[in-house]
């Protein structure tokens, strides 16, 4: 029984870290969301499997709604993670079309050479 327990709270556990990054991932705080990732891979997560046999229906229930709780959060903070993938990818092809065209135009002593102004004859 204590170790039923325990399953259950190590799943209320990373329910706390889940919502943790998500919040992160909301107030796109990328970086306290990367150490908060690390955390929870040296938790060692994968010992949440257990034998489902091995419990009560009550115990498999709230598993049940943890996990739930677990995945949807997980799959805001993965939507919100692409958007900011998409945003740097963006970022990044407008920096490289800025540079070719920087290489295109000549220059000269540091200046950008324009045409002589128009003279009406």
């Amino acid at each position: 029984m204590a170790e039923h327990e325990s399953m259950v709270a190590r799943y209320r556990e990373l329910l706390e870290v889940s919502s943790t990054m998500l919040g992160h991932a909301r107030s796109q705080d990328w970086e306290a969301l990367i150490q908060q990732e690390a955390l929870r891979g040296r938790a060692g997560w994968v010992r949440l499997i257990g034998d489902p046999g091995s419990f009560s229906e009550s115990e498999r229930q709230a598993q049940l709604q943890l996990l739930e709780q677990i995945l949807t959060q997980d799959a805001e903070t993965r939507r919100l993670l692409d958007a900011r993938r998409d945003e740097l990818a963006q970022m990044i092809g407008n920096s490289r079309r800025q540079q070719a065209v920087g290489q295109v135009v000549p220059r000269w002593s540091g200046r950008y050479l324009h045409a002589p102004p128009f003279q009406r004859a």
